[in-house]
């Protein structure tokens, strides 16, 4: 994807609009990669074959974040499933991210402001979906033999700070960080990042 954000002085309102569309997308992507860079499992510039190498040992669900090395897309999902692993991009239009999908299920899928907070979605509805399949009487099997693909643990480029750690384990029980009773750094520490992943 390519931005624009250069405007000639007799442009007229059109040209300034498609300006400040190709700012704002600029912000927007400028904000999801500083976001992205805080998760430790981004792991940016990495093949497709990189990344299957990296996850090939890994069980079903562990997954990361990538470039995508499709011009079209910015970012790709490489995920562990029970085939092996497999890459889903992330496609971002109109000011939104979400899933690369068939053509009949894209007006179906979510839309997302920052590339974490899909990550963070699909990641909370597959383990909600991992301890539903973990009764007998819950699990689905899909159509013509198809691999549900579950996002549930992050594979992480290094370990991650104790710090970092102890706040996804603060978010995921509660969101209401502010009513907390602890110093507002460590508040303003917390809303600095408020996924679950």
């Amino acid at each position: 994807m390519t931005c624009q954000s250069s405007q000639t002085i007799e442009g007229g309102p059109q040209e300034a609009d498609g300006a400040a569309a190709a700012d704002t997308d600029q912000n927007r992507i400028a904000s999801a990669m500083k976001e992205l860079r805080s998760t430790g499992w981004y792991w940016g510039n990495l093949t497709a074959n990189e990344a299957k190498a990296i996850l090939q040992d890994s069980p079903e669900g562990t997954f990361l974040l990538r470039d995508s090395s499709q011009r079209d897309y910015l970012f790709t999902i490489s995920a562990m499933t029970s085939a092996g692993p497999t890459n889903l991009r992330i496609e971002y239009k109109h000011g939104k991210f979400k899933l690369d999908s068939v053509v009949l299920v894209k007006p179906k899928l979510r839309q997302f402001d920052s590339v974490v907070h899909l990550v963070d979605y699909y990641v909370q509805l597959s383990r909600s979906t991992d301890k539903a399949a973990s009764n007998p009487q819950a699990v689905a099997t899909g159509p013509n033999g198809t691999v549900q693909l579950l996002l549930t643990k992050p594979m992480y480029t290094a370990m991650p700070s104790l710090q970092h750690l102890c706040r996804i384990a603060i978010n995921r029980r509660t969101q209401q960080t502010h009513h907390l009773p602890i110093p507002n750094r460590l508040k303003d520490f917390l809303t600095n990042y408020t996924y679950n992943v």
